[in-house]
């Protein structure tokens, strides 16, 4: 669908030149000599570079259609993971390289999946996972030094820093964005 460089908002998805990129954040200048002009900043989906770029007012650009669905993760399928609707109970298998922190997804864990010409494109995880811990070495008696972290494995095979009080079988709280503890579950 085409739009005019007027027509734009932030979060829009756009086609340039081949890749599929989001609007941060765009300004009209209409200068006081020459044609007025849009300068914009636009992320690439595929990479996460934000980069800036500048149209003739009233330029046609190509928008994408996008959609975010709400899916639950259901298992792992060879190089692919089975997905499925909510609402519809529908299952969808997208390619494992599109989920980041893969290791920290646990089966019947909800993620939201960005759809682009009504085809999956990326899958984000929840800000915070609960997960339990399967293997840790105990804390040592003594050890009272604020801020001091051990090594801990969790259910999905992820390796996380916790503080020295937690132990095996504990359910942890993780932020996938920094993959850091939160807190206990």
């Amino acid at each position: 669908m085409a739009i005019s460089t007027s027509d734009l908002k932030n979060g829009f998805v756009l086609d340039i030149d081949g890749d599929l990129v989001s609007v941060v954040s765009f300004q009209h200048v209409k200068p006081g000599k020459g044609g007025a002009f849009v300068r914009t900043k636009l992320k690439k989906l595929s990479g996460g570079a934000v980069v800036d770029k500048t149209f003739r007012a009233g330029e046609k650009l190509e928008r994408v259609l996008t959609e975010s669905k709400d899916m639950e993760f259901l298992y792992p399928d060879g190089d692919g993971l089975v997905l499925m609707d909510t609402s519809t109970y529908e299952q969808i298998t997208v390619p494992a390289s599109e989920v980041e922190n893969l290791d920290l997804l646990a089966p019947n864990i909800a993620v939201n999946v960005l759809f682009v010409r009504d085809s999956p494109f990326r899958v984000e995880l929840p800000n915070f996972v609960e997960l339990s811990i399967t293997r840790t070495d105990p804390g040592a008696k003594g050890d009272t030094v604020s801020n001091v972290n051990k090594p801990a494995e969790v259910e999905t095979g992820a390796s996380v820093n916790v503080p020295l009080f937690v132990n095996e079988g504990d359910r942890i709280r993780i932020d996938t964005r920094t993959r850091e503890y939160v807190t206990r579950a």
